[in-house]
């Protein structure tokens, strides 16, 4: 069993490996492919199309459990998987209605997706093994930031502009990993769980495979309904409520690192011809920060309540130390340039090694945020974790298309504020949940 559990996971995270090594790289490039297209009839931004992927996706959050109900989280992943190909195949030949389109139906997708990864962790892992299994997932998720961004690196360094035959081999590399990773999930086995229902229902009357599935599905809209009541009884707890700015502020601090900060880093002048390489290179760096805070916090740490409080700390102290430097070293107006590089000077002269250690920080601050929240919703409902993570993805995805929204019109100084306000305040309110789970667990062992 505990084999099985631990295969289930490992190819879990090799299958999101694929899928976000392919949508992460994308992402990270997206508005820098969209400036230098060279199509006069293509209108489209890539942060509003990132703002409406988040934005669809917090809304597809309330609905999501249903489908993985119905259909159960490993085909509702491998579902997820082929819009997730659909959205890289865009790039390849790229039009303004399909770029929204896919944006649309990759939101409905991530939805299903986080929806069944966390019900499926849930799944195959133990109080004594979910803390493991959270970082070892996320830590192979993360992984997802080299491959991709590497390529970019080799193929952009030095250019100043995207030529369209670069832009078409790199999505057509991305499709296929991501096509990889979508038929991995097919060879993810039945956890208990799943063998439990399916038993109970063979063990009923001869019934034809149409009617058992009807009966099914039937069962699992009753029970749908009752998971959407659980999800607004669940938004008035304590613990939902303190929880929802730390949730908030990992919104706003996705969106900064996987799309604006990159971003950020190709538009600024002072790096002339390798300012495009460097893009990928922060990716790469990003990515080890969270591979880091994965496999360091989800592996090698054994005290849980612990952890859990030490590890957000060092995730906001690791945030506002880069906020700082990136205030001081990148241009205000490079998140809002389009087809020019930032014409404003930073307080320092830009520097390379400055602009990759930030990169480092926000990956590490990043996986310390997510592993955490992860870890604390599974203790605190265990019994109830698909409405519990639906929730925290509707919060996050929220803040997230907010943040891609109003990326392109604000001041770099001004989305850094916001995020440290934030930050701080959800930290606080992490601490406050934390202490109030170590006292419910000391009741009940008085």
């Amino acid at each position: 069993m505990a084999d099985r559990r631990t295969f289930n996971v490992v190819i879990l995270g090799v299958g999101f490996l694929f899928i976000f090594t392919a949508f992460t790289t994308c992402g990270n490039v997206e508005q820098t492919v969209v400036k230098s297209l060279g199509n006069s009839t293509f209108t489209g931004s890539g942060y509003h199309s990132l703002g409406i992927i988040y934005g669809v996706f917090s809304f597809s959050n309330l609905l999501a459990p249903m489908i993985v109900t119905v259909i159960g989280p490993k085909f509702t992943m491998f579902l997820s998987g082929l819009l997730y190909s659909g959205y890289i195949a865009m790039f390849i030949v790229p039009s303004t209605w399909s770029f929204y389109l896919t944006s649309v139906l990759i939101g409905i997708g991530a939805a299903m997706l986080w929806t069944a990864q966390g019900q499926f962790l849930v799944e195959n892992s133990e109080a004594s093994t979910i803390n493991r299994n959270t970082g070892m997932f996320w830590a192979l998720l993360q992984c997802s930031m080299l491959f991709g961004n590497l390529y970019i690196y080799f193929d952009w360094n030095g250019r100043t502009e995207i030529p369209d035959n670069s832009r078409r081999n790199i999505f057509l590399s991305l499709l296929v990993i991501s096509i990889l990773g979508t038929l991995s999930f097919l060879v993810l086995r039945k956890s208990h769980h799943e063998e439990e229902m399916l038993s109970e229902e063979e063990g009923q009357s001869l019934l034809s495979t149409r009617t058992m599935y009807k009966h099914r599905a039937n069962t699992a809209m009753q029970d749908t309904k009752s998971e959407f009541k659980t999800i607004l009884r669940l938004l008035k707890t304590k613990t939902i409520l303190l929880l929802s700015p730390c949730m908030a502020y990992s919104g706003l601090e996705l969106s900064f690192y996987s799309g604006v900060y990159g971003t950020c880093i190709g538009a600024t002048a002072q790096f002339a011809e390798a300012a495009k390489g460097l893009i990928g290179i922060s990716g790469i760096v990003v990515g080890i920060g969270e591979i880091v805070g994965g496999g360091l916090f989800g592996l090698l740490c054994k005290n849980s309540r612990f952890r859990r409080t030490s590890v957000v700390f060092l995730g906001m102290v690791a945030h506002f130390v880069a906020f700082y430097l990136i205030f001081l070293n990148i241009p205000d107006d490079a998140p809002i340039v389009f087809e020019t590089t930032s014409l404003k000077k930073p307080y320092l002269t830009p520097s390379v090694s400055i602009a990759l250690l930030c990169s480092f920080l926000l990956g590490l601050g990043d996986s310390c945020f997510n592993t955490q929240l992860y870890s604390i919703l599974g203790h605190a409902y265990a019994e109830e974790s698909t409405p519990a993570f639906a929730i925290f993805k509707f919060i996050q995805s929220v803040c997230a298309a907010a943040a891609f929204f109003y990326s392109g019109y604000i001041m770099l100084m001004w989305q850094l504020l916001l995020m440290v306000i934030l930050g701080f305040t959800g930290t606080l309110c992490f601490f406050v949940v934390e202490r109030m789970q170590n006292f419910s667990v000391d009741i009940q062992e008085f």
